[in-house]
């Protein structure tokens, strides 16, 4: 969910819904798993996804930008369609053993006791996703290009009177956005829930969206809201031994909760809710990019 949440924000920062993260999530995890089977090797399952969820948020972004057709209708379309495709082409590969990823011991950093081995006791991909979150905030606020971005996301008007090519910006960044959500995708059948089911991602897709608005389009506050959800679906999970009689209920807790909080963030950005002391609308409000989901029409 790190690699979907980054890759959403960093597509949202530039003024595109990727509303197919859903169906994105199901279809790359499948191609991941698939292609993973197929060749014997993960690594090139991880690659395959990646492409794929590029290749999906291109196909958005051009109907966005070329067509000058609503970023909303073509995601919520094309997610219907992407879970339908992955439930199809998926069937062959349920309950089908594939290959793993191997922990990576790095030397010195992982004997450190406990966090040398949550944290350099991993593979490869669990690395990568925590290396991605000060790599993603410091492009975006470091950098020129991630200047150019958010002001494409804020204003492309303004870009594109300053000179900065607004189409390709849209199109170059919401592509990187679905390579980093396809590579979510294959972590979940490669890693996190090793294998394929039909339905194998469902509602994560979902809750990803609602995160990105909960950490208010910052990276590092949107990957903190990751391990927030994480956190809960864990202690439901562990519950579940404790409450047998709450055992089919505590593993959904997470979702509706997640949902509330947002709900309660929206309230509070009301600009008339005066009852929120000023310092936690700070610390829980986000900034909105204000073009989000605005069709760039240069000629009208």
């Amino acid at each position: 969910m790190v690699f979907a949440v980054l890759g959403e924000t960093i597509s949202e920062k530039v003024g595109v819904v990727n509303l197919s993260l859903e169906g994105s999530l199901l279809l790359t995890a499948l191609v991941g798993f698939a292609v993973s089977v197929i060749s014997g090797y993960a690594l090139i399952g991880f690659l395959a996804a990646g492409a794929t969820g590029g290749l999906i948020a291109a196909s958005l972004s051009v109907c966005d930008v070329k067509l000058k057709m609503n970023q909303i209708a073509v995601g919520f379309v094309l997610t219907i369609f992407l879970a339908k495709l992955s439930s199809y082409l998926g069937q062959e590969y349920v309950r089908v053993p594939g290959p793993y990823l191997p922990s990576i011991k790095l030397p010195l950093v992982s004997e450190i006791p406990v966090l040398g081995e949550v944290l350099f006791g991993q593979n490869i991909v669990v690395l990568l996703a925590i290396i991605a979150v000060p790599i993603t905030w410091g492009f975006l606020y470091r950098t020129k290009y991630g200047l150019e971005l958010r002001a494409v996301g804020e204003n492309p008007y303004s870009a594109d009177a300053r000179g900065i090519n607004v189409a390709r910006t849209k199109f170059i960044y919401t592509t990187i956005g679905g390579i980093l959500i396809g590579l979510g995708g294959a972590a979940f059948s490669l890693h996190a829930k090793f294998g394929w089911s039909d339905g194998h991602t469902t509602n994560y897709g979902w809750i990803a969206l609602a995160i990105v608005i909960f950490g208010g389009w910052n990276p590092v506050r949107c990957v903190a809201g990751v391990y927030m959800f994480g956190a809960l679906q864990v202690l439901a999970f562990k519950l579940q031994a404790v409450t047998l009689g709450l055992s089919q209920v505590l593993p959904l807790i997470p979702f509706p909760l997640m949902i509330l909080t947002l709900i309660g963030i929206q309230i509070a950005n009301q600009r008339d809710v005066k009852w929120i002391p000023r310092f936690v609308k700070v610390m829980i409000l986000g900034n909105q990019p204000q073009s989000l989901g605005i069709t760039f029409n240069k000629d009208g």
